[in-house]
């Protein structure tokens, strides 16, 4: 990266934007020129909702009009990217700025009327027999593009109920969402953070984020064990709460299912992609088999931490201190040349997307907090950042950079109706981009602190990204197959139920307290969206198996391993994932993808125990 302007904010003080240097920020002209530019695309997508209304009730007419209607509705998709990042992104530079919200509410009231006239498409086209759209598509090569679109769509159908049952089913959505907002609201809006004061004499409220924040750095275990029950005690105070509003999602699952005619819920969750219920099963027992590394993990934990008793509000500690700061301007060059085994061309980009404007780096007053990816159809993606030049901030960036670059490659390579991709491939790339950069950051450290701390990162990313998200898949599966077989549902029962896991996963390593037994309770995925989880630790095993192909010391190997990967970037959502995966050498009904993940955190935890010697 050339270095024009250097910057970097001072630390504990928040900058305006304006004192931001232009290259540290995004460049939204790729998107919409300027503010007219936007408010024309705005009309021409306005008057697009009204002219595909013009194509209701006339799909039947044959392949020429059903293709000109997918092509329509393709066309205004692809402008509606256009017109909402635009603004989306302008409101995320500084959230105060009332101008930009009220253009992005405008775009939403604008997708709603959108959504309304566009949703008689789908039952329209499910009354055509599929023989018969079969045989156009043999017909026309234009129409056949959108062939596996329209076949997972007759997919689904299998599961949709006559009018008289959709519309039965379609007045219990209103309360389909009912135990998710009573838990958020019991969470956010009415909890009362509990206050602790410190063994120093200092007094904290402990808020999601400082309550981690101080299992991550102080060092005290009296701090982090006085925290871990005021911040737990909370929860377990109302654990019968939590525990009837659960047993309401569960309830609200089967019934879905029941009704659709599912055999299961997790049947029903995977049907729409295509997964077999085997690939969560195999999932949670292979790793069930493959305990023993994370085990070994703490167990070196609680050696070089010298702890006589070692429990759950201990696992984040760092184990070396290691104060190093990382300039972006540094890391830039350092991803670039991280990702050299994906090939020359794949560096360009990467390189294109440091130089080109796609990236707003720092955090500036008002800015949205977090980081993402944005897939900005029709220009190129475009990433958030609020980068504060830790370990933390470096890896988010290359695990970002790794979304963009296969939103990219997708949009590049496939027509508008395939360029998304699902959550079960979303996060290979990503996770894929932090395990090059773990390799080159690794092979130039050069001192031991310094290996240390990036092995206990990528180490720590196992953990919580693989090991803790099957742990909570296999939660899920238990609790919703209570219901299934018509068993009670109490919190008594769910502790139960959690507090065997955390034995059968971390052994006798962690010792055991009561509070640990409540936790699920503080899990929102499983009260918002259930059988979600379960993707993280998947798209894992699959970065772990094709690391195996790009690691190999064998050239062939490795090339070969290269361009499967680049095709299933390049793949978008063409197929089904579990299809996708398979053609990129990933097959995920096999334990051997899955005990892949094990293999790595036993190398790295090996890596580690010989870097920390006998401290």
């Amino acid at each position: 990266m050339p270095s024009l302007e250097t910057f970097r904010p001072d630390k504990g003080r928040v900058v305006t934007r304006s004192d931001v240097p232009s290259r540290y920020k995004w460049d939204l002209t790729a998107i919409c020129r300027n503010a007219d530019e936007w408010q024309a695309a705005y009309r021409e997508l306005d008057a697009s909702i009204d002219v595909f209304r013009q194509f209701q009730g006339t799909l039947k007419q044959g392949a020429g009009r059903l293709l000109d209607a997918f092509r329509a509705m393709d066309a205004m998709g692809a402008l509606s990217y256009r017109v909402w990042y635009f603004a989306s992104l302008q409101y995320d530079e500084d959230q105060r700025n009332n101008e930009h919200n009220a253009r992005r509410q405008q775009v939403q009231i604008l997708f709603a009327r959108q959504q309304q006239a566009s949703s008689w498409f789908n039952p329209e086209l499910l009354q055509i027999p599929l023989e018969a759209i079969r045989r156009w598509m043999d017909e026309n090569a234009d129409f056949a593009v959108y062939r596996f679109a329209i076949e997972s769509l007759f997919h689904e159908q299998e599961h949709v109920l006559d009018e008289d049952g959709e519309r039965l089913l379609s007045f219990a959505g209103r309360f389909n969402s009912v135990p998710h907002d009573s838990y958020a609201a019991l969470t956010t809006a009415d909890m009362k953070f509990p206050s602790i004061t410190l063994a120093g004499g200092e007094e904290t409220v402990l808020t999601y984020g400082q309550y981690r924040a101080l299992l991550e750095t102080n060092r005290n275990q009296e701090d982090r064990a006085r925290a871990y029950g005021a911040f737990h005690g909370a929860y377990a105070a109302n654990q019968n709460t939590y525990a009837s509003l659960y047993n309401g999602v569960l309830q609200r699952d089967w019934f879905h299912a029941r009704a659709r005619g599912y055999a299961s819920t997790l049947d029903a969750a995977l049907h729409g992609n295509n997964i077999p219920t085997s690939v969560v099963e195999n999932l949670i027992e292979v790793t069930r088999q493959g305990v023993e590394p994370l085990r070994r993990y703490h167990r070196l934990r609680r050696r070089v931490l010298g702890l006589e008793q070692y429990k759950l509000f201990d696992v984040f500690v760092p184990l070396v201190e290691h104060d190093v700061q990382y300039s972006y301007d540094d890391v830039g060059d350092w991803i670039i040349e991280s990702v050299a085994p994906l090939g020359r061309e794949y560096q360009q980009h990467v390189r294109t997307a440091f130089e080109g404007g796609w990236i707003d780096v720092y955090e500036n007053a008002g800015k949205r907090s977090g980081a993402y990816s944005a897939p900005v159809y029709g220009s190129h993606p475009y990433m958030l950042l609020n980068y504060n030049e830790t370990l933390d901030a470096v890896f988010t960036l290359a695990h970002e950079m790794g979304h963009s670059i296969h939103t990219m490659l997708s949009h590049q390579a496939q027509p508008f109706v395939y360029a998304g991709y699902t959550i079960f491939v979303a996060e290979v790339p990503s996770t894929l981009s932090e395990a090059l950069f773990l390799d080159f950051m690794l092979e130039r450290a050069k001192t031991r602190e310094e290996r240390a701390v990036l092995l206990q990162h990528a180490i720590d990313s196992i953990t919580s990204t693989f090991y803790t998200q099957v742990m909570f898949a296999d939660f899920e599966l238990k609790a919703h197959r209570l219901v299934e077989q018509d068993q009670p549902v109490t919190a008594d029962v769910l502790n139960g139920v959690y507090a065997q896991l955390l034995r059968d996963y971390y052994g006798d390593v962690i010792d055991e307290e009561e509070l640990s037994r409540v936790t699920w309770s503080r899990i929102p995925h499983f009260f918002s969206t259930p059988y979600y989880v379960y993707q993280y630790a998947t798209c894992f095993a699959s970065t772990a198996r094709l690391m195996q192909d790009l690691r190999s010391a064998d050239s062939a190997t490795r090339a070969d391993g290269v361009d499967r990967y680049l095709s299933l970037l390049r793949a978008g959502g063409s197929d089904y994932p579990m299809a996708l995966l398979s053609r990129a050498g990933v097959d995920l009904s096999q334990p051997d993808t899955v005990h892949a993940v094990a293999q790595e955190l036993d190398m790295l935890v090996g890596r580690l125990e010989g870097e920390l010697g006998s401290v």
